[in-house]
């Protein structure tokens, strides 16, 4: 049986408000150069993952959506515009039926291959929505539900609490990429250790290691 095929929804903010607490976390780089840099390593990963059919941006920054576009993904202006969740279920109401996962744009060490691990492992076990913990344990950074099932996003402050409570089910493996997002220059240092995607490696810095495909 072949492998289903997932659609990936990504909402990202307009650059001037996405990613307040990194501000000043690379000195001499404009902020939003930095946030957008973050979505489009995100995105890139995200499209080089093997289970991945399509990728759907939700945005309503022009640049954000240039990039994305060029990329190869489907981008939707944020018709809702009522925050992160009503994002996220508009994305999800644009995907094509099947396996569909919610990913936040702030991932730049992602690797594609981790992503597919996540993934393959929500298919396993019963068809309800899974998630995945950011590093800390209290965030969300992957959210994914079975064909039929709404995606129902809880993402916030709390989220894992928040999604588990809703009926979802943790996914726990040995992904470190995929668990590390960056909303602090910590987080940032943290994740240059596991390696970042190209543009957000180019304005780090050669102090910075690229990530490695896979």
């Amino acid at each position: 049986m072949s492998q289903p095929r997932w659609t990936v929804v990504v909402p990202v903010k307009p650059l001037a408000a996405a990613k307040s607490r990194l501000r000043g976390a690379l000195p001499g780089v404009p902020h939003e150069e930095l946030a957008l840099a973050l979505a489009a390593d995100t995105v890139r990963a995200v499209l080089a993952c093997p289970a991945v059919a399509g990728v759907v941006v939700v945005t309503d920054d022009t640049r954000v959506g240039a990039v994305a576009r060029e990329a190869g993904a489907r981008v939707l202006p944020d018709l809702p515009d009522a925050g992160l969740n009503a994002a996220f279920r508009h994305g999800a109401s644009a995907a094509p039926g099947g396996w569909v996962a919610g990913l936040t744009a702030d991932l730049p060490a992602l690797r594609p291959a981790e992503l597919a691990a996540a993934l393959r492992a929500a298919q396993d076990g019963p068809p309800v929505r899974r998630f995945v913990a950011d590093a800390p344990g209290d965030g969300t950074v992957l959210l994914a539900a079975p064909p039929g099932v709404p995606l129902d996003p809880r993402f916030g402050v709390g989220s894992a609490a928040a999604h588990l409570a809703s009926g979802a089910l943790p996914l726990v493996g040995d992904w470190p990429s995929l668990r590390r997002d960056v909303d602090t220059a910590d987080d940032l240092a943290a994740a240059v250790g596991l390696g970042l995607g190209p543009r957000t490696a180019g304005l780090a810095g050669p102090r910075c290691p690229a990530a490695t495909p896979g």
